[in-house]
């Protein structure tokens, strides 16, 4: 097999154009073809991608089903510039880009995805959040994500960000550490009844803001607040499961379900539960469990969805970096959503990361 050969730019630009307004408009019927489309444009002009599928000795031309696709390792975002370009990018070219890090733990190396085309990550971003909930418009958007905002490069606080501006509401916004303004803020639009309230926070700020001491109990009688949670302690708390989290939160807030996002900084598209932790796939996100001790084995979904394996994600979003990867989350199927699954923790050897929990 033949060592793959520098991408040449013709056609580049075409290729990309067309992709790009196939993935705006992808549904369940479409998935599978624009996903090995996607993958066959990576795997000619990625050149990182193009490498890992040269020493598995993968033709690409020989992949017709999504269960053959090699998923790339999350690792690679740690040591490589993750980019599908019409060339080679050196290390001294600079681009007009937003590059997005991980938290990472102290020491710890972080990933970095860059984003290329804004307007695609909030085009699907809304969509795949407006086909779960509804508008934004009918939305207050009180976002509790206090190790997000101490940094400059989260990909989660972009979104939000976004999300708020789209919602176009004065009250919307972003609460640090001021828990009392934040209690302040949902008594006063609970008394409006004009929209709905989505309080979305990183796991340990809303267990802080649950056992703070400031009196929550009046959230029970809101019965369309949205509680989300993003995952992440931060190394602020023990680590829990995802069950005796929302068992705390739902008994000290009061509230009937939490909510999950399923996101991190190497995907662009995200995954919502609507309660119990079961993660429903988006328009551009789908995903697939290899076999544990197999990373190249895609296991089927079985009958009543216990099976465990890794977690792959098809994320069709990432256009520009890689739309195929090898997470270190493991997960389960579960077919109480349509192509559900749930997030069960990591697997013992990685890193911790700020959006998932831990098994414990």
């Amino acid at each position: 097999m033949n060592r793959p050969a520098s991408p040449s730019a013709d056609g580049f630009l075409t290729e990309r154009q067309r992709l790009r307004s196939r993935i705006l408009t992808v549904g369940k019927a479409d998935f599978a073809s624009v996903a090995l489309d996607v993958f066959r444009y990576q795997a000619r002009y990625n050149p990182i991608y193009a490498r890992y599928l040269f020493h598995l000795n993968v033709r690409p031309e020989a992949v017709t089903v999504l269960e053959q696709i090699p998923f790339m390792p999350i690792g690679f975002f740690r040591n490589h510039r993750i980019l599908t370009h019409a060339h080679e990018v050196s290390a001294e070219e600079v681009w007009n880009d937003i590059v997005f890090a991980s938290s990472g733990t102290t020491g710890a190396s972080t990933s970095r995805h860059v984003l290329r085309d804004r307007d695609l990550y909030e085009q699907v971003s809304q969509r795949i959040f407006q086909e779960t909930y509804g508008p934004l418009s009918r939305f207050h958007i009180l976002a509790l994500l206090p190790s997000y905002l101490e940094r400059n490069n989260s990909s989660l606080v972009y979104m939000v960000q976004r999300f708020i501006e789209k919602a176009g509401s004065s009250e919307s916004g972003f609460f640090l550490h001021d828990t009392d303004r934040l209690t302040h803020t949902i008594r006063r639009l609970a008394a409006q009844s004009d929209r709905r309230i989505l309080l979305i926070g990183v796991t340990f700020a809303l267990l802080d803001y649950a056992e703070s001491g400031t009196d929550v109990s009046f959230l029970r009688q809101l019965p369309d607040l949205i509680v989300m949670e993003t995952g992440g302690m931060k190394g602020r708390r023990r680590e829990l499961l995802r069950e005796e989290v929302h068992a705390i939160l739902t008994q000290r807030m009061g509230v009937s379900a939490i909510h999950s996002e399923y996101g991190m900084t190497e995907l662009l598209s995200q995954a919502y539960s609507t309660g119990e932790g079961v993660f429903r796939p988006s328009p551009t996100l789908w995903v697939l469990l290899r076999d544990l001790n197999d990373p190249f084995t895609i296991l089927r979904r079985s009958t009543g969805g216990r099976l465990h394996g890794g977690i792959n994600v098809i994320d069709l979003a990432n256009l520009d970096s890689c739309s195929f990867i090898e997470t270190q989350d493991l997960g389960r199927y579960d077919d109480r959503q349509p192509g559900g699954f749930q997030v069960i923790g990591r697997f013992d050897n990685a890193d911790l990361r700020g959006c998932n929990l831990m098994v414990g």
